[in-house]
């Protein structure tokens, strides 16, 4: 029990450190990247993420997942599953090669096929390392995968602001994820001692395709609830509206990420190494539960408070009808690693299948929604997004009861206490700063009061949460 509490800790720790220095390292570099490229630039690269990632996740097709859930994969498992994404990269890259004229113009922007091409490629290179990863992942060597994304995200992120520099624009930003997976997969390639072997067996990989077909669908049905706004909007508005929106998405995103990235880098793993006891995993899931929340709610919800003055300073006036946007996103974005927790839950325990019907109907939900409120426009549409996956906690906590026998009022009492308290903290801090008209010193004081209060408070409480992850920290 204390090395697996120790390992989890240790995972938490690196895993926090990765997420929060590419989110920092990607949030400086974003900031010079969008005050040379304009909105529509960036609508002109969102609009193709959705078939990428669809591509991806058909690549990997749940195989990555199903192997981290073994206890001990063999060499056969591992190899079957590396030529299995490789020849179906290769496959889908074809079919998009194809595709990407249509998909140009369905956005209304026929000469952009070259780009699509160019950004489809980077799924391709991803499939060559992505059991590696999954051996990294497996094995819980979080340090190493931590250092490989920040080397990637600085190298990539700074190659592609170069190439916008240089007047390439979008290209530049269609450039960095390309660049991203192909640095992570050398790198990966150099850290994990897996290697394939050129006997191609695809049987072993089809032997888990029970369990890796649902987070397949699970997965694809996931891209799309993401990209449903990217893929409405470019066809319904324009690349402008895609792009102010892909930026609140990214904001949100990048702030969410770094807790969601801290604890998904452990949560899967250990949750399954737990799964055969009842007690002991409803014990870990609960802590998971607590710390998501402790960290999630001020953090985003803060964000919230902030939006317009971060907005204005960093990117200037020509971003700013995006920070109502990322401020009504964060409310979602504050959820998110809740829900994702809950997804792992089921993974772990080797229902992908709830996963899968959670995943699906909620998507289906989605883009029902927002296709018949597409007409009275984006602040209608991220409405709904952001109430009906809210909703959405109450199914999942319903198959947390079903799956572990957790209850209602546990979960409750793990989340709600941190989501009151991080509202009422960032309302008051709100509106006891609406009387500074500098928005520099307006966004100084909002962030200092806003976490002095809700910090020193919990301190003074004595919050149990707190005092553990300061006396980890202090080594105690």
């Amino acid at each position: 029990m204390s090395e697996l509490k120790d390992k989890t800790a240790k995972g938490l720790v690196w895993g926090g450190f990765s997420n929060g220095a590419m989110q920092i390292i990607g949030a400086l570099l974003g900031i010079v990247m969008l005050n040379i490229l304009t909105p529509a630039d960036y609508g002109k690269v969102a609009v193709f993420l959705i078939y990428s990632n669809i591509a991806t996740c058909i690549q990997d097709s749940g195989f990555t997942a199903a192997l981290i859930n073994k206890k001990e994969p063999t060499h056969e498992e591992y190899n079957s599953v590396f030529w299995f994404n490789i020849l179906v990269s290769m496959a889908m890259y074809i079919a998009l090669w194809f595709a990407s004229p249509f998909i140009a113009n369905y956005n209304h922007e026929p000469e952009l096929t070259s780009l699509a091409r160019f950004i489809f490629i980077g799924f391709v290179i991803n499939s060559f390392g992505t059991v590696q990863r999954a051996y990294l992942n497996g094995h819980l060597q979080v340090k190493q995968i931590s250092i490989i994304g920040v080397v990637a995200l600085i190298l990539s992120n700074s190659i592609g602001l170069l190439i916008a520099f240089l007047g390439y624009a979008y290209w530049g930003l269609a450039a960095q994820p390309v660049l991203f997976v192909t640095i992570v997969m050398v790198c990966d390639w150099f850290v994990s001692p897996w290697r394939p072997t050129f006997h191609i067996d695809l049987r072993p990989a089809f032997s888990m395709f029970g369990f890796s077909s649902k987070i397949l669908v699970t997965g694809l049905f996931n891209q799309l609830n993401t990209h449903v706004f990217s893929f409405l909007l470019g066809h319904y508005y324009n690349t402008r509206m895609t792009g102010l929106y892909s930026n609140a998405r990214k904001w949100n995103d990048m702030a969410s990420y770094t807790i969601n990235g801290m604890m998904n880098s452990v949560s899967h793993p250990v949750l399954a190494q737990v799964a055969d006891d009842d007690a002991r995993y409803r014990t870990v899931f609960r802590k998971m539960l607590r710390f998501a929340s402790f960290v999630s709610f001020p953090c985003m919800l803060g964000l919230a408070i902030i939006a317009r003055e971060f907005i204005l300073i960093t990117v200037t006036a020509k971003w700013e009808s995006s920070a109502l946007m990322l401020s009504m996103l964060c409310l979602h974005g504050a959820f998110m690693p809740i829900t994702e927790l809950y997804g792992r839950l089921a993974i772990s325990r080797g229902k992908s299948g709830i996963n899968l019907f959670c995943t699906v109907s909620l998507c289906l939900l989605v883009w029902i929604g927002l296709y018949s409120m597409k007409s009275y426009g984006i602040y209608y549409m991220i409405t709904y997004f952001i109430v009906i996956n809210l909703l959405w906690l109450l199914v999942w906590q319903y198959f947390a009861w079903r799956i572990v026998r957790l209850p209602f009022v546990d979960a409750a009492r793990d989340i709600l206490p941190f989501f009151v308290f991080a509202s009422i903290i960032m309302a008051f801090t709100y509106f006891i700063t609406q009387g500074i008209t500098n928005i520099y010193l307006c966004l100084i004081a909002k962030i200092v009061i806003a976490a002095t209060l809700y910090v020193g408070t919990l301190y003074l409480s004595g919050a149990k949460i707190l005092r553990e992850s300061i006396n980890y920290i202090l080594k105690r």
